[in-house]
């Protein structure tokens, strides 16, 4: 039907241009919504869960908005600090969403150029820290410095710097003379700010650690007649080995049985560790080996439990908190042994005799 009067031609460009900020708005959240999902993520065992660097020479922008900032003062604000090249996207978005009563106060941190979309989610949200950092379970300290040398916080060079400076921590001071930091690392999200540097990263691991490893875990290792660096010695293998939760106190329970009878531990993760200690960078079969051959089994080294009994001088990777209570309230069995079952869980089946694992053996390694 032809449009009668100027009144009806103006409700309907009035109404095509809210269809086209309406695409606009809506494809654009929902882009920004996903990268959030996967750079805002707590906990997980991947490095892309940690979210992406920001692009070679993009800076991050510190913006203050005060309480009770207007929709228009925020504009103004976010263009002249460099997080905006212009506005007039900022503010039509706003205008068509009617979000600009729903911004909220804070110090935000923003890429310098962000899309407006993605400035008007966070502030929404008020996520004043946009990325994030997961450290997994059972990485060793050079693991976790390519994570962070890959989000572009600080340069390998820098994290070796840290890793190597004296530190004042009291939990660190009963370390046996030359013991890295690996196993004090401590599995967790952390935040990434502008101010973010090796050294403040790397405090801040040691700061969770010491609050996930307190008086009473200490008292536990005491009790078990262990110190606390060898009680996370014990846990970091646990944590390599035990690919189910569940089944970390089984694993334990096999480990410390062993070392009571005084058997060799002759644990594989120990070997992976000992054929890669020392590289500068990460070894042409990565840091843990999957197929280990006859002569890595022999490998001269303390941390090889297949030629040394005992626990091997440190950890080997930074365990999370329930192996380490598993190291230290193991389950009650009289285990000796166990062998993964290939079911694709990563379960393991135990026994207690040698006749009885050499059956197990037979059995899932012909699977």
């Amino acid at each position: 039907m032809p449009l009668r009067s100027p009144l009806a031609l103006a409700y309907a460009m009035l109404a095509a241009w809210a269809l086209i900020v309406g695409f606009f708005l809506a494809s654009g959240l929902r882009d920004t919504q996903e990268a959030t999902a996967s750079a805002v993520t707590e906990g997980g065992a991947d490095a892309s869960r940690a979210g992406a660097p920001p692009a070679p020479g993009a800076g991050w922008i510190a913006v203050e908005v005060a309480p009770g900032s207007g929709a228009d003062a925020i504009a103004e604000l976010l263009l002249a600090s460099g997080v905006l090249a212009e506005t007039s996207r900022f503010r039509a978005l706003l205008g068509y969403s009617g979000a600009g009563a729903r911004l909220q106060a804070g110090r935000y941190e923003f890429r310098a150029g962000s899309p407006a979309a993605d400035v008007i989610r966070q502030l929404r949200r008020g996520l004043t820290r946009e990325l994030v950092i997961v450290v997994p379970e059972g990485l060793r300290h050079e693991e976790v410095g390519e994570l962070v040398a890959g989000l572009g916080v600080a340069a390998p060079e820098e994290w070796a710097a840290a890793l190597a400076r004296p530190r004042a921590e009291p939990f660190l001071q009963g370390r046996p003379e030359g013991a890295s930091l690996t196993g004090y690392l401590f599995p967790a999200t952390y935040p990434l700010t502008a101010d973010t540097t090796a050294e403040s990263l790397l405090a801040a691991m040691l700061d969770a650690f010491g609050d996930a490893a307190g008086p009473d875990v200490r008292a536990r290792a005491e009790a078990a007649g262990m110190t606390l660096h060898e009680a996370l010695t014990l846990a970091s293998i646990v944590e390599r080995e035990a690919v189910l939760a569940e089944e970390q106190p089984l694993v334990a329970s096999v480990f410390r049985n062993r070392l009571d009878a005084g058997i060799a531990l002759y644990a594989d993760p120990t070997v992976q560790y000992a054929i890669t200690e020392g590289f500068a960078s990460r070894p042409p079969g990565g840091w843990w080996k999957r197929e280990l051959t006859v002569e890595d089994l022999a490998f001269d080294s303390p941390y090889n439990t297949y030629l040394v009994a005992g626990l091997p001088p440190g950890p080997i990777a930074s365990p999370g908190l329930g192996a380490i209570r598993a190291a230290l309230e193991p389950a009650a069995t009289d285990y000796l042994y166990f062998v993964a079952t290939g079911d694709g869980t990563g379960s393991h089946a135990f026994a207690e005799t040698l006749a009885e694992h050499e059956a197990n053996v037979a059995r899932y390694r012909a699977r």
